[in-house]
């Protein structure tokens, strides 16, 4: 009886929160996001408080003031880059649907088909213009809660002083402190480290990504270098559908198959070197996920999230083994759910 309760209150909550994440999207997304930043602003800072004149002469909130002025001004410098490129693009999808509907005739004649008719059945109202704005939203989407997550960080910083001091209240009188705040700076400092080496693998696979798509000559090299870089964020799927992007549109470019198989192939190179093997040299057991864990996380915050919940599944996942291996009961779900079923 006791067992039927405790199987029906699992599934209950489980039902519950998963109903909380999809109503709440709007508000808990942009949160995440900005609890990530303050991670990453925690460890810059800690980072350049190395420097005695630095820690002793700046208070806090200073130097959180300066290393947030420097990450908005490289998110500003990059959203101008691609907004610009995004318009020139938007503008310009005409003289590549015209290379389109050319290569589908010359399928129709190669295999004795009707693609477009054959798309329809299972996409109704298809039309290439649809097909080419959809790439061009799908990258204005991404970025419509920047505003919603800064204002959030702001808040975070704010709080960040009051909070450690309203923390050593509530757990006064025992050593759960230690225990809660130890807990909080290996959260923080295993997310920022993924976030860290993740940003500098996906920057490396832009940039050189970047230098192949020049020398081909594919148009917007830099709007597709930086879909290549923000979709590596994305485990496993992240890096083929990335690659998958520029070679599309050099098809449309170009009209010609060569310049396509030239990016799939170069560019594919360059996506398996650092993301199949300087990658996991680099990260190490950061992470500390199954493979499996991680597909499967892959797919359920894919699913409840949608494609912004694929970029947050692997820190979420990460957070919720280092708070799982702190309590008793839920040790058992750390093990299964880390690599080697080691845990801290």
């Amino acid at each position: 009886m006791i067992n039927i309760k405790n199987t029906a209150y699992f599934f209950i909550t489980t039902v519950l929160i998963v109903v909380i994440l999809i109503l709440g999207r709007g508000l808990l997304i942009p949160f995440v996001f900005a609890i990530l930043i303050w991670f990453i602003v925690r460890q810059i800072r800690t980072f350049i408080d190395r420097v005695p004149f630095i820690k002793k002469s700046f208070p806090l909130w200073f130097k959180n003031l300066l290393v947030f002025i420097f990450i908005l001004t490289i998110l500003n410098f990059l959203l101008n880059i691609l907004f610009a490129n995004i318009n020139l693009l938007a503008n310009s999808y005409q003289e590549y649907e015209a290379n389109a509907y050319m290569i589908i005739d010359k399928i129709n004649e190669a295999f004795d088909i009707n693609l477009i008719e054959n798309i329809k059945v299972y996409f109704k109202d298809f039309n290439f213009s649809t097909v080419f704005f959809s790439i061009v939203n799908f990258s204005t989407n991404m970025l419509s809660g920047v505003f919603m997550v800064i204002l959030y960080a702001l808040f975070i910083f704010l709080e960040e002083t009051s909070f450690i001091l309203k923390l050593n209240k509530v757990f006064a009188g025992n050593n759960q402190f230690n225990t809660v705040y130890n807990t909080i700076e290996n959260i923080e400092k295993s997310v920022a480290k993924y976030l860290g080496l993740k940003t500098f693998t996906s920057v490396l696979t832009g940039v050189l990504s970047y230098i192949i798509l020049l020398i081909i000559g594919v148009d917007y090299a830099v709007f597709w270098a930086f879909i290549i870089f923000i979709l590596n964020y994305i485990p496993s799927i992240g890096s083929i559908v990335a690659t998958l992007f520029p070679v599309i549109f050099s098809l449309l470019q170009f009209g010609e198959v060569m310049p396509a198989l030239m990016v799939l192939l170069f560019v594919g190179m360059v996506q398996v070197i650092v993301g199949n093997i300087l990658e996991p040299k680099l990260m190490g057991n950061t992470m500390n996920l199954s493979p499996l864990v991680t597909i499967l996380a892959l797919s359920f915050w894919g699913a409840v999230w949608g494609i912004t919940g694929m970029f947050l599944s692997v820190p979420i996942m990460v957070i919720m083994v280092i708070i799982f291996s702190k309590f008793p009961h839920t040790k058992s779900v750390a093990i299964m759910l880390s690599e080697k079923g080691l845990i801290e």
